[in-house]
């Protein structure tokens, strides 16, 4: 007879033994078991007190942390697990290191290099050298290879469970090897009676001193054996098995999904969260396969239950684990990842349990997901290829905290649960509906209103896309009822009964105001904000308009305005806002009226994704939620420009396809800067012989040449003594006007660029990326056909560092330019097929871009900012202190700094490296080569004092990177502390300690140096004063940047509003600086450079205003890096751009959308005078003449656009009232006869736009 099992209390009669074991691991998914565990261990142990710590509380309550620290030191054994994160190892190191040689045991698996060291289990030292069976282990071990698939997990799996019966019976330090893997095993097969066991074996083992007796508990049964590979059911009877069929069947399913589990979730019994989810799939008809595989590494479960024979069994895949498809949250492997999505070819979702905060913290949340929820949770999937983040689920707000706290088990967010049920339902009807059936909305951009911007979108070509788009689905079968030509396309959007309703488009459907306000669910919201229904936008009082044309099962709308544009200032006492009724009822109608199975958004970009809410894991509070509700939203976006893309993913659970940038070429020279080279050639190569009055002659030539294009204002020719210094300076400024980068034209869907542009692009990639030139008769063979190796053994192949690198290179893009990836990327989009993700950036500097047609994501915020952008950064600093030391004779103690997102996620952080540089920081990296924090460099090793660096932030840099927000607040606050460097040494403290004295505030705001907007707004609104005109003095442009933009952001994440420290701090700066990235976007190209760059300026020169406070750009945008004043940028941008005739020809070839670019360039130019006064004259003198005073062009432009033409003409006049230029008489009433020429055609009084 078995005997029964006593416990140690009731065999020995003494009072119960205690012994305190502790557990610290990343989440809290198995407290609950572990309790269950407990309670069953007190029969035998009624001594035992076991407490679990999740480190993913401790981000956001301390206090859990603490009682981390004091329940370890008191522990006998400790066991951790899942530490890998800086932040959570640094909160507990020195605790486990202080308890380790005092507990009986400390068990550290599955962490951090510095954690794993600290196991010390009877004679097994992992803190030693290995020696004996643990070197035998290390052997035994071997190693992994890189993407070596999934049998790597696979078999080191097999190997844990070898492990234990190999060392059964090899006495001495290897029973305790055994021991720390049996523990794995239990650990890993985390059930309630595994959980049970690990605790048993660890205390039967290592009980020591008064727990001693408890080594007399009968053996822990080894652990129970669960399935690696299986399927989760709450229907099955154990809930996981291993076979398909286990699962209940569905009668007649509209499709099927499959769901990736995490298998310790399912073993733990807490899965009430993906329980929900599987219900609510299942009630909409859809037969659910939900799988997991042991480990991180989702691939095993994929081959077996997703695919049949290669062949995909599910039209969608959704992945509840919130971590990458392989890797988990400590690694990725994307590559591996794209290799098995490609094979099954249908959207991949990755939704998020919320583990570092509670459903409650969150719903109350402006800013939505934890920084290191959005990093792990979304940043690191999207590398995947993952689209459509969204909560379902958590832990209320009682579950929060460590020790025996509460039991920690997640819970379904019903209303996110059923959201995600109708998005991946509409996703599965949209895939199996047929093309003939298939019902698209094709949504195009209007902003600003009144200007002339219908169907425009950046560095696109919309009207002659979205002709190719609707020819490609009508070739697909697709029911397109397709105008005449492209022409008449545009015609029916932007004429039709445009002029009878008095709006910018046709109107194709109207909603009654009585149908509006009862289908309105937020009609209260609005009407706070907008007033009675149906508001002022798009209205004729008794309804609201949608615009656009029905072209069978094709709609082409115009998205409606945000509203604010004509009544900007109301954004600046708003903490938030609603959509107008129009846009509200424009997106309802495309939903809910006209039906659509998908929304194309076409072009970068539109408003939806900017609309209020949180800033990632969006709640059905948030608009961009609420607006786009199930619909598939397909988004064309530039490839250049990831960070915005980025938002339009998160916010508006958009599937991205990039289109490349236009073509890059150099500038040239034309007109009198040609005419002027050659007299400057003549003189260079003139005879030395020349008498000398030829000699005056010809400067004289020189001389008036240059006055007459505005290269120098100088009343004289220059005396011969000096001539040749002064005609060298100009040849060097026709030099860099002449090899200047511009984008040429628009880019086209659908159309492939030609030869000669595509020679011009490879051409700026081998500059960019070697400084080379390439060889015309190279190209011409690179063009006919020729392969790398070919191409490498010609005697003029480009003589490059990396012959072979480059020339793969450049072979490898030619390839992709010469075809169309963009088009059937669009096909496969809206047949709901995997697109495959690529990180966004320039085609100069990253031609991996290519091909277009992907996916965008960005950079791994992990390695954010890269060893390459530390030592880039480092030099580009160095660089803007040399050019400030060579105006000013000195070095800057202070400077203001714009970062924005997309051009850090395309540089890997360089600009962000640049703010660290100054400062005297750097990266501080974690054991597995992450960014966590910072460090301050000695003075010693700086070389020279350090700089006060008031940075600003956009908004998008904000939502994006939130963890290098806080790696800035860091590194300021690391320099403000750093007590023993002098005021000299360290302005960053000196200022600190001045405004703390004055003001009276503690030390930490006073060290605050990262500001932004307000946690979801965006902008300055500077721009929007500008473009509506709605501004009166320049002081008003200040007041609203530092009103803005003076919310400070600090190193834990704290958002305050600091309007009075920024100002201050803004007062004590010696230049401005921000970078400019990209060949595409100038700082008179977007109106954003000025709306930050421009406003800091100008508030600049409100607390300074007998100080000249330079404003330089520094620009990388190709191989010949420059650092240039504002003055010189705004210059060189206007000669190379809006007044060469390269260029604004390459944009007219476009027409309606060329002139609506040039009055961009217009407005913005005018933008840099009212902010920081830096724009010449002559400048609106020439964009004049060249544009409106010249009869035949100003009748050109009036034909392809007559309102962006009109506004060309009114700003400008406005620039000439706001006194920014100063006209003669004869000019000024040329352009107010041609502006009211203009006005009258636009309204039809007159034919002609000329009088």
């Amino acid at each position: 007879m078995k005997p029964k099992r006593t416990s140690v209390a009731s065999a020995s009669g003494a009072e119960a033994i205690p012994v305190r074991v502790v557990l610290v691991t990343l989440d809290s998914h198995v407290s609950s078991a572990f309790q269950r565990a407990e309670q069953q261990l007190h029969r035998d142990m009624p001594g035992l007190t076991l407490s679990v710590h999740a480190a993913a509380d401790w981000d956001t309550s301390p206090s859990c942390a603490q009682r981390c620290c004091d329940d370890i030191s008191q522990a006998d054994i400790v066991v951790v697990t899942m530490l890998f994160m800086e932040p959570h190892i640094q909160a507990v190191l020195p605790a486990l290191e202080a308890r380790r040689d005092h507990c009986d045991a400390m068990v550290c698996c599955m962490s951090a290099g510095e954690v794993m060291r600290l196991t010390r289990m009877g004679r097994f030292n992992m803190g030693s050298e290995p020696t004996g069976a643990a070197a035998l282990l290390k052997r035994l071990r071997g190693k992994s290879k890189p993407g070596g698939g999934a049998n790597n997990g696979a078999q080191q799996l097999k190997m844990l469970k070898r492990l234990p019966r190999i060392l059964k019976f090899i006495p001495g330090t290897a029973q305790d090897v055994r021991a720390y893997f049996l523990t794995l095993q239990y650990w890993l097969a985390g059930s309630q009676v595994n959980l049970e066991g690990m605790v048993r074996l660890l205390v039967h083992r290592y009980a020591s001193g008064p727990r001693q007796a408890l080594r007399q508990l009968p053996a822990p049964q080894a652990p129970v054996d669960y399935p690696e590979l299986g399927v989760y059911h709450p229907a099955i009877r154990q809930r996981i098995a291993a076979d398909l069929q286990a699962l209940p069947s569905t009668d007649k399913p509209v499709g099927t999904v499959g769901l990736i589990v995490m298998r310790a979730y399912a073993l733990a019994g807490n899965t009430a969260h993906y329980d929900a989810v599987i219900e609510a799939l299942e009630a909409k008809g859809l037969r659910v396969i939900p799988v997991f595989a042991s480990g991180l590494d989702a691939r095993p479960a994929i081959d077996a239950f997703f695919l049949d024979k290669g062949v995909s069994q599910v039209d969608a895949v959704v992945s509840l684990t919130g971590f990458s498809l392989v890797g988990g949250p400590a690694y990725n492997d994307t590559d591996a990842a794209q290799v098995a999505l490609t094979q099954l070819d249908v959207p991949y979702i990755a939704v998020q349990a919320l583990e570092f905060q509670s459903l409650g913290t969150w719903q109350q949340s402006n800013l939505g997901l934890t920084p290191i929820e959005a990093t792990m949770m979304v940043s690191i999937p999207e590398l995947d290829g993952a689209t459509g983040p969204m909560v379902f689920g958590g832990r209320s707000d009682g579950e929060v905290g460590g020790g025996r706290g509460g039991q920690g088990d997640m819970q379904p967010h019903s209303e996110r649960v059923d959201c995600l049920a109708s998005r991946v339902g509409a996703l599965v009807q949209l895939r199996r509906r047929s093309k003939a059936e298939r019902k698209v909305a094709v949504v195009l951009f209007n902003f600003p209103p009144n200007a002339g911007s219908t169907g425009t979108a950046a560095h696109l070509g919309v009207w002659e896309s979205l002709w190719n788009t609707l020819n490609a689905m009508a070739a697909e079968g697709y029911t397109v009822t397709l105008p005449e030509s492209m022409a008449a396309l545009q015609d029916a959007v932007l004429k039709g009964n445009a002029l009878r309703y008095g709006v910018d488009a046709n109107v194709c459907a109207s909603i009654s105001v009585d149908d509006h306000v009862r289908s309105e669910t937020w009609l209260e919201e609005i009407e706070a904000q907008w007033g009675p229904a149906p508001g002022r936008h798009l209205t004729d009082g008794r309804s609201l308009f949608v615009l656009g044309v029905e072209l069978g099962n094709v709609l082409v709308a115009v998205q409606p305005s945000m509203g604010y544009e004509g009544d900007p200032m109301r954004l600046l006492f708003e903490g938030g806002h609603a959509p107008t009724h129009a846009f509200s009822a424009f997106y309802r109608y495309l939903r809910d009226t006209w039906a659509a199975d998908a929304v194309l958004h076409f072009g970068t970009h539109g408003a939806l994704e900017f609309m209020p809410g949180k800033q990632v894991g969006l709640s059905a509070q948030c608009w961009p939620d609420r607006l786009i509700g199930h619909l598939p939203n397909i988004y064309l976006y530039a490839s250049n420009n990831p960070s915005e893309g980025l938002i339009a993913k998160r916010r508006s659970a958009a599937t991205l396809v990039s289109y490349l940038t236009p073509s890059v070429a150099q500038a040239d020279l034309y007109r009198g800067l040609t005419e002027l080279r050659d007299s400057i050639d003549l003189w260079r190569t003139r005879d030395v012989a020349m008498a000398e009055q030829q000699s005056r002659d010809l400067v004289t030539l020189i001389h008036s040449q240059a006055v007459d294009v505005d290269l120098i204002d100088i009343p004289e020719p220059w005396p011969l003594a000096q001539a040749e210094q002064a005609i060298q300076t100009l040849r060097d400024q026709l030099d860099e006007i002449e090899q200047s980068l511009i984008p040429y034209g628009l880019h086209v869907v659908g159309k492939t660029p030609p030869t000669a542009e595509r020679d011009d692009l490879l051409r700026s990639v081998a500059r960019a990326s070697d400084g080379v030139e390439l060889n015309d008769n190279w190209l011409t063979a690179l063009n006919e056909g020729a392969d790398v190796a070919q191409l490498l053994r010609r005697s003029d192949a480009p003589a490059a560092n990396d012959p072979e690198a480059l020339v793969h290179t450049l072979h490898r893009s030619h390839h992709h330019l010469g075809e169309d990836h963009e088009l059937p990327a669009l096909m496969r989009a809206l047949d709901a097929r995997y697109i495959a993700p690529v990180a966004g950036g320039d085609v100069l500097k990253n031609p991996d871009i290519l091909p277009t047609g992907r996916n965008i994501h960005g950079f791994d915020p992990f390695r954010l900012p890269s060893r390459f952008a530390v030592e880039e950064g480092t030099r580009q600093a160095q660089q803007l202190l040399a050019r400030h030391q060579a105006d000013a004779q000195q070095q800057p103690s202070a400077v203001a700094l714009v970062l924005w997102g997309t051009d850090n996620l395309k540089s890997e952080g360089v600009a962000i490296a640049q703010a660290l540089a100054l400062m005297g920081a750097r990266p501080h990296l974690d054991s597995y080569g992450r960014v966590s924090g910072a460090e301050l460099l000695s003075l010693e090793e700086l070389g020279r004092p350090r700089v006060d660096v008031v940075m600003t932030l956009s908004g998008i840099f904000r939502d994006l990177l939130p963890m290098q927000t806080r790696l800035l607040a860091d590194a300021a606050w690391l320099a403000a502390n750093a007590e023993h460097e002098s005021a000299s040494d360290n302005p960053i403290r000196a200022n600190a300690l001045h405004y703390q004295a004055t003001h009276g505030c503690d030390f930490e705001t006073a060290a605050l140096r990262v500001f932004s907007n307000a946690e979801g707004a965006y902008g300055s609104n500077v721009n929007m004063l500008i473009d509506s005109s709605a501004w009166e003095d320049e002081s008003e442009l200040a007041e609203t940047f530092t009103r803005r933009k003076g919310h400070a952001y600090g190193r834990h994440g704290a958002v305050d509003s600091q309007t009075e420290l920024l100002t201050n701090l803004l007062g004590r700066v010696d230049l401005a600086y921000q970078n400019l990235d990209s060949v595409e976007l100038g700082v008179t190209t977007v109106d954003h450079y000025f709306d930050t760059l421009g406003g800091i300026s100008r508030a600049i020169g409100r607390e300074r205003p007998d100080s000249d406070v330079p404003v330089y750009i520094a620009d990388h945008t190709g191989g010949n890096e420059r650092i240039r004043t504002l003055a010189e940028q705004v210059t060189l941008e206007t000669r190379t751009r809006v007044l060469n005739p390269k260029w604004y020809e390459s944009m007219l070839d476009h027409g309606y959308e060329g002139v609506r670019a040039i009055e961009t360039h217009v407005t913005n130019t005018m933008g840099w005078s009212a902010t920081t006064g830096q724009v010449a004259p002559w400048v609106y003198q020439q964009l004049s003449d060249t544009f409106i005073l010249d009869a035949a062009m100003r009748k050109r432009l009036a034909a392809l656009n007559p309102t962006a033409a009109a506004k060309v003409v009114n700003r400008l006049l406005e620039a000439q009232e706001r006194q920014y230029w100063d006209p003669d008489e004869a000019c000024l009433d040329a352009l107010r006869s041609a502006g009211e020429d203009l006005e009258d055609w636009i309204e039809g009084v007159s034919g002609e736009a000329v009088a």
